[in-house]
């Protein structure tokens, strides 16, 4: 596998994930060639982050209409390492790799169910102000529940 710019140490960057979110892949996630669409990784890396978030207590108070703050993408990529098809049952994983002011980097790995990993990723979320979209700094009470790691399973 070639060397990616985020991971100086695959095998311990890989076992440094905790929280996972599992996937079917469905066939309208398909292309003609019959494998997932490259597109389609970046959803899956939104519906893992959010049931990260959520995990985390955040997405709870995000929602609120009146709540001052929101978490946005700032960047984001997938790295592809071998082809996904049809049906198969993939686990998306997502951990804060690092904890900026109002920024968290969080990267991403899909592993298919016989353990091989399929893609990798990263990307940036910031906390902004819905009012002046401007950052807004994480909490030292946020930090540590990024930080936090627990088994869990969405």
């Amino acid at each position: 596998m070639k060397k990616l710019s985020y991971i100086d140490d695959f095998k311990k960057w890989e076992e440094e994930f905790i929280f996972f979110h599992p996937i079917k892949v469905r066939f309208s996630e398909t292309d003609m060639f019959g494998h997932l669409n490259n597109t389609v990784p970046f959803t899956y890396y939104e519906e893992a982050r959010i049931e990260f978030f959520k995990s985390k207590g955040f997405m709870q108070d995000w929602v609120k209409h009146d709540n001052e703050t929101i978490p946005v993408v700032a960047d984001l990529q997938c790295d592809f390492i071998c082809q996904v098809f049809f049906d198969e049952e993939i686990q998306i994983y997502v951990k804060a790799a690092s904890i900026g002011n109002s920024s968290v980097d969080l990267h991403y790995m899909g592993k298919k169910s016989d353990g091989s990993v399929c893609f990798t990723g990263r990307g940036t979320m910031v906390q902004i102000s819905k009012v002046t979209g401007k950052g807004v700094p994480w909490t030292e009470e946020m930090k540590e529940m990024l930080k936090s790691g627990v088994k869990v399973r969405a």
